[in-house]
C-alpha cells in the first residue's frame, strides 16, 4: 500500500496533523518507536492559555493559535478538554508591576481577580491576577488517542529514510510524503539550522478531594480538581540530553511547592509522568519544507559568507515541530497551515517557516570552520 503521508512521531503534533490531514481525505500512517503520546507530549500538563506580554510576535501568534485550538477541542473531544479557566498569578511584586503594562495587550477574554477574589477560592496569593475563562486543560494522552483512533499507528523505530521511484521508503512502507513531527529526536534529516532542543518536564498526577475548580499558573502549574486528581508541573531543565527515568522525588517537590498556592495536605502521587519538549531558537514553531542543507551548502558555499541564494527543497519532505511548552496550543492551529501547504499549496507563514532560521545558523558554519 502507497500511503498520501506518513507522520513520524505520535505526540499531540503528529496526532493533530494525523487527524486533519484524513479531513482531507489523505491516507495517513502514523509510526513512533515508543506509541501514542509516548515522549513530551505525555508529560506535558496541556494547559490551553493565551499568552501574557507587550504584543510581542510571539504572544499574537500564541494568541490566535490559542483562540483556534480551543475551538478545535472543544469541537473535536470536548470530553478530554476541561474549560476550567485559567488564573495568571505575578510571580512576586515586581512581576505584578508588569501586570500592569500587559494588561492592555491581553486581547482574550479576562477578568482581574483581586487577592480577596483569589482567597475566597482557597488560593493563597495577595497579588492582584489574570483570569482566562476560556483558558483550560486537556487529558494529554487521551487527546492524542483520540485524535488518533480511526488512524493506523504503528510502533516502529525509524531509523533511516529513503526514496525509490518518486516514492519515500519507511521500512516496507510507502508514501508520497514524509512529516517528521519526532520531537528533540531529529537525526532522520540534517536539521541543524532549525535549532531544535530539548527541555525536560515532569508532571505528578495526585488524588485529592481539595474543592479547586479553576486551573493556575504562577512559576508552576496547577490544574483544577477533575475527577478526583490534582495535575501538578510542569518542571522545564534544559540540560537534560537523555531520557530518565521519572522521578517521585521531583513530583514530590512539586507538591511542596504548590503548598505555597492552595492546600495540599490531602495530596497523595498516584503517578508521574516525564518526558522531552522541543523547542526552536526563538520559540516560535516550525512549520514547512526541509531545506537540502549538505546540498546547499556544497553547492553554494558562498551562504556561509552571507550570500543569499533560492533554497533548495528536499522533495515531499517536511517538518512539524518545535512547538515548546505550549504544544497543545500550538499544535492544531500548525497542523492546519502545514496541511493548506501540502494539500493545497498555500504559502507556510512566514512567522513559523524554518527558511527565517537558515542564513543565519549559515554563518554560523562559517565561523566554525
Amino acid at each position: 500500500m502507497v500511503y498520501d503521508t506518513v507522520i513520524i512521531g505520535a505526540g499531540i503534533a503528529g496526532a493533530t496533523l494525523a487527524y486533519t490531514l484524513t479531513q482531507q481525505n489523505q491516507k495517513v500512517l502514523v509510526l513512533d518507536k515508543n506509541g501514542i503520546a509516548s515522549g513530551g507530549s505525555g508529560a506535558a500538563g496541556a494547559f490551553v492559555s493565551p499568552k501574557i506580554g507587550k504584543g510581542s510576535p510571539l504572544q499574537t501568534l500564541t494568541n490566535e493559535a490559542f483562540t483556534y485550538a480551543k475551538e478545535f477541542y472543544l469541537s473535536t473531544c470536548p470530553e478530554h478538554f476541561h474549560q476550567t479557566g485559567v488564573i495568571r498569578i505575578p510571580k512576586d511584586d515586581l512581576d505584578a508591576g508588569k501586570f500592569a503594562e500587559y494588561e492592555k495587550f491581553n486581547d482574550t477574554a479576562y477578568e482581574i481577580y483581586t487577592k480577596e477574589k483569589l482567597q475566597s477560592l482557597g488560593i493563597n496569593v495577595s497579588l492582584d491576577s489574570f483570569y482566562f475563562p476560556d483558558a483550560g486543560d486537556c487529558d494529554a494522552p487521551k487527546v492524542c488517542e483520540y485524535l488518533l483512533k480511526d488512524i493506523e499507528v504503528l510502533k516502529y523505530d525509524v531509523d533511516a529514510l529513503c526514496k525509490e521511484n518518486g516514492l519515500w521508503l519507511v521500512g516496507e512502507y510507502k508514501a508520497k510524503n514524509i512529516v517528521l513531527a519526532t520531537g528533540h529526536e531529529s537525526n532522520l534529516a540534517d536539521l541543524r539550522y532549525m535549532g531544535i532542543r530539548g527541555t525536560w518536564g515532569t508532571r505528578g498526577d495526585f488524588s485529592s478531594a481539595l474543592d479547586l475548580n479553576v486551573s493556575m499558573h504562577q512559576s508552576m502549574s496547577v490544574g483544577a480538581n477533575v475527577n478526583g486528581i490534582i495535575k501538578l508541573g510542569a518542571t522545564h531543565e534544559k540540560e537534560v540530553k537523555e531520557v530518565v527515568p521519572c522521578s517521585d522525588e521531583i513530583a514530590l517537590s512539586l507538591k511542596e511547592k504548590a503548598s505555597l498556592l492552595i492546600e495540599t495536605a490531602d495530596l497523595e502521587l498516584k503517578e508521574v509522568f516525564c518526558g522531552m519538549r522541543a523547542g526552536s531558537k526563538d520559540y516560535f514553531p516550525l512549520v514547512g519544507k526541509v531545506i537540502d542543507v549538505p546540498f546547499m551548502l556544497e553547492n553554494y558555499p558562498k551562504i556561509t559568507r552571507g550570500a543569499k541564494t533560492e533554497l533548495q527543497y528536499i522533495d515531499n519532505l517536511y517538518v512539524l515541530n518545535g512547538l515548546g511548552g505550549r504544544g497543545f496550543v500550538f499544535a492544531p492551529l500548525m497542523a492546519k497551515m502545514l496541511v493548506e501547504h501540502m494539500v493545497k499549496g498555500k504559502e507556510i507563514d512566514k512567522r513559523v517557516n524554518p527558511d527565517r532560521l537558515m542564513y543565519k545558523w549559515a554563518r554560523k558554519v562559517e565561523r566554525q570552520m
